[in-house]
């Protein structure tokens, strides 16, 4: 609720500063805010590896995130304590940020939403439950798997990166952070796991980022 309530803040905030916002519309916040890897370069703008997480195009575009960041937010955050709920999401964020990039390359486009952390919490709940011997197929996760990534790679202007980025960085969160109770973590691990998932996430991108030749004058 609490990540909800950060998006849906945000959101608000660049409608007032902007109506278009509510249209899908690019607009200034989006510029100052957002995954644009020319900005990251030349100006060491690397909070928009965080800061994109909490922006979206449109109310559409909101609505969908938070649906999905509800139903699954229910699921996952049960397992879980609350500090390690909040480092998975963000381990997923930086994980979607991360894919962002990799598949952008020397064709940035501004890239924004919370699909990477949804992604990444989609990821650690499919991977928990195979750990615990359950096909995920037969359940609504298994489904919701399928589904989203056949929207992923269907329709066109959708971070096919930044999904697949925070579904990667979730699962391997998961496979530690859901561990099932015959084969128990120290405790320590649910905390680490996604700490370090998070700070690999970061340096990968800033290495990546740092090889680009985008050939920008003037930016």
């Amino acid at each position: 609720m609490a990540f909800m309530a950060i998006n849906i803040a945000v959101f608000i905030w660049m409608l007032i500063a902007d109506p278009a916002s509510g249209s899908g519309d690019v607009t200034k916040a989006h510029v100052d805010l957002d995954l644009y890897a020319p900005f990251l370069k030349v100006y060491d703008e690397w909070y928009r590896l965080v800061t994109s997480g909490f922006t979206h195009f449109g109310f559409i575009h909101l609505a969908f995130n938070m649906f999905a960041l509800y139903q699954l937010g229910q699921i996952v955050e049960r397992a879980m304590p609350h500090v390690q709920f909040a480092l998975l999401y963000f381990a997923s964020l930086l994980g979607g940020s991360l894919g962002a990039l990799l598949v952008g390359g020397n064709e940035p486009h501004i890239t924004a939403g919370a699909s990477g952390a949804v992604f990444g919490l989609l990821g650690a709940a499919a991977i928990g439950l195979h750990r615990r011997g359950v096909n995920i197929f037969s359940t609504g996760i298994g489904t919701a798997l399928l589904l989203n990534l056949f929207i992923t790679f269907s329709i066109s202007g959708i971070s096919i990166g930044g999904h697949l980025g925070g579904l990667a960085a979730g699962a391997i969160c998961g496979y530690v952070m859901l561990a099932p109770s015959h084969r128990p973590i120290p405790k320590w691990a649910g905390y680490a796991v996604p700490v370090a998932v998070a700070v690999v996430c970061v340096i990968a991108s800033m290495l990546y980022v740092n090889t680009l030749d985008f050939g920008i004058q003037g930016l």
